[in-house]
């Protein structure tokens, strides 16, 4: 079922759930959240941990798309249609997260020699087939092309995509981070994005390309696996995976010693969003 050599073998796994905090807990928080954990965990201060969150109506743009020619005009109409925007801090294009998109890190320590970078992305894409193994149904990693922050290592089935994943590394930690739309609309949330671009544009000729995004190349696990799937639905396999690969899994949040941590690096992250003007 699964590889000998996966790096979800390990030991323990530490499980911090922000899936139910609500529109109040903001998308900053939870890149602040993952730096920390991928310090603690790269330090050998945590065991290796398992992250869920969801966020709340928030478009959360690369930092390609902090350089579009008419960004702010793109920002007010994300606004105008209830979103909050902020920038991340690693590579990759928009994404829609909302209350139907299911949101996970796994963070692992770098201990024994370097992780490469597809292997951290193939634990991710193991992870999703072994959540969904029992819908008879092929989950590809391959760029779906119009979709929107396209890559690599999108999750698709049938050609439709449903995730993308994204990796993170600091000091000995690797954060691989994956959002898994699970109900709702792909198309919708597409549509929206397209949108986005469209207003920030315009018709100025941009150095850099933005993906030309066709929404009906995207969807939810709900549409695709014609199952109405919940966000808690996703949560308890995510769990059930991890219990059964590793056999131990203790949940809990932040401790006494990783909040200066936490602290830090939230400021960090507020700081580059400020410069971003957003």
């Amino acid at each position: 079922m699964h590889d000998i050599d996966s790096l979800l073998m390990q030991p323990e796994w530490r499980i911090i759930d922000q899936t139910t905090l609500g529109p109040r807990f903001h998308a900053l928080q939870s890149f602040a959240m993952d730096d920390t954990l991928c310090a603690s965990v790269g330090a050998g201060d945590s065991p290796a941990a398992g992250r869920a969150w969801v966020h709340h109506r928030t478009v959360v743009l690369g930092i390609q798309d902090s350089k579009l020619p008419l960004l702010d005009k793109g920002i007010s109409f994300l606004e105008d249609k209830g979103y909050q925007v902020i920038v991340r801090n690693s590579g990759g294009l928009a994404v829609v997260l909302d209350e139907g998109v299911l949101n996970l890190s796994l963070v692992f320590p770098e201990t024994a020699g370097k992780i490469d970078i597809n292997r951290g992305y193939d634990s991710m894409w193991e992870l999703v087939k072994l959540m969904f193994a029992d819908f008879p149904v092929e989950i590809d990693a391959r760029e779906i092309i119009g979709s929107y922050c396209p890559g690599s290592y999108d999750l698709s089935i049938g050609g439709k995509k449903f995730a993308g994943i994204s990796q993170r590394r600091i000091r000995g930690g690797v954060a691989v981070q994956i959002y898994l739309c699970v109900t709702g609309s792909g198309p919708q949330r597409a549509a929206l994005v397209k949108e986005f671009y469209g207003e920030a544009i315009g018709q100025v000729k941009s150095k850099f390309s933005y993906p030309d995004i066709q929404p009906e190349v995207m969807a939810s696990l709900s549409e695709l696996l014609n199952k109405p799937l919940t966000v808690q639905d996703a949560m308890l396999r995510f769990l059930q995976t991890l219990k059964k690969v590793s056999g131990n899994i203790t949940s809990g949040q932040l401790s006494p010693q990783e909040l200066p941590l936490y602290e830090s690096y939230y400021a960090r992250v507020v700081a580059r969003n400020e410069k971003a003007g957003l």
